[in-house]
This record gives structure tokens, sequence and C-alpha cells, in this order.
């Protein structure tokens, strides 16, 4: 028992340091639905569905610490990859590098992903690509090209064509609705019509 105290305090600032950031991350978020709400329902769903999917993981991280897991990826797996997507989104991510990170065959990650996750890798890049554009599109002036490129899909096209797939417009409609500084399709000429 001495022996655990001792060891506790060591341990703590680290969960402590853990829990500030998603509890941070998630008063933010939440802050920004609440904000949202009255004025773009949209925009406050998607920061609940972020806040939601933070505490998801983190509920998945504890768990996975005190060894209940749900036959997917071990919870350090699962934030290597994590981090790894989040700081990749610029280029192009592939099965293979993913599984290199969790240190797992391509065909047995693909399967403990989706089973840790609720869905593939290649969906959840996606899905975290349009959530990296929704904020830049938010917080930036960018024009969509380049909010494209800066999130990894090929062209502006890309980016509209899955943008309205998940979100039920355009982007530059979306950013418009929002009110958002550098609504530039005026600009580069593109128009907000492609598919």
């Amino acid at each position: 028992m001495e022996g655990l105290q001792a060891t506790t305090p060591e341990s703590v600032p680290a969960e402590d340091q853990q829990f500030h950031l998603v509890a941070n991350s998630v008063a933010k978020l939440l802050e920004t639905a609440r904000r949202e709400l009255g004025r773009d329902q949209e925009a406050a769903k998607a920061s609940l569905a972020t806040a939601s999917h933070i505490l998801q993981a983190e509920i998945e991280r504890c768990s996975g610490a005190n060894g209940f897991t749900r036959g997917g990826l071990a919870a350090w797996q699962i934030l290597r990859v994590r981090a790894y997507i989040d700081g990749n989104l610029h280029r192009t991510i592939h099965i293979r590098d993913l599984s290199e990170v969790a240190r797992r065959s391509p065909a047995h990650f693909s399967r403990k992903f989706k089973l840790a996750v609720g869905e593939s890798p290649h969906a959840y890049v996606v899905r975290r690509r349009l959530e990296k554009a929704c904020h830049l599109m938010i917080t930036g002036a960018a024009s969509l090209s380049e909010i494209a490129l800066n999130v990894g899909f090929s062209d502006q096209a890309h980016l509209c064509r899955l943008f309205r797939q998940a979100f039920g417009q355009s982007p530059a409609n979306w950013r418009r609705e929002r009110g958002t500084p550098g609504e530039v399709t005026s600009r580069t000429g593109m128009d907000e019509n492609i598919p």
C-alpha cells in the first residue's frame, strides 16, 4: 500500500494535465455551441459533435487504462493514431502509415480501428479533414481552394463534394451563412456550385 501511495503523486500531474486539456477543449466547444445556437444551428451541432467525440475518446482512454477494452485497439494506439492523423491532415495518409504508428498489420489495424472508433480509418480521416476545414473557414480568411489543400483534399472540388455530402450544402454557402471573414469565392472566380 505504501508503494502505491509513493507512486501516485508522480502520476497525478500527467492525469491532471490530460483532464485539464480535455476539460478546456470541451468547455470551448460547448461555449461555441451555445453562442452559435441562435445564429447557426449547424455550427452548434458541429461543436457539440466534436465535444462528444472528445468525451468519448477520453472515456475510451480511461476504460483502456483500467483494463476494459471493447476489443479494438489499446488506448495508447488510438491516441497515437489520432495524433498522427491530426498532425498530417495536409498530406496523403495511407493505412500502412497508420498501422505502423499502431504497430499492427494494415488489415488487423483497419478491423480493430473500426471496432474501437466506430468508423473506418478512411471515414475518420475524411471527417477530421472536414472538421478542420470548418474551423479554418470560421477562423481565417483563406480561400476555399487553399483550405482544401491545407487539409489534404486534392482540390476545391474534392472538398466541396465531400462537404456537401456531410453538411447538405456547399462550403461557400456554409461560410457565407456564418458571415465569416475571408469569403473569397468572388476573388478566386470559383463558383460555389462546384460539385
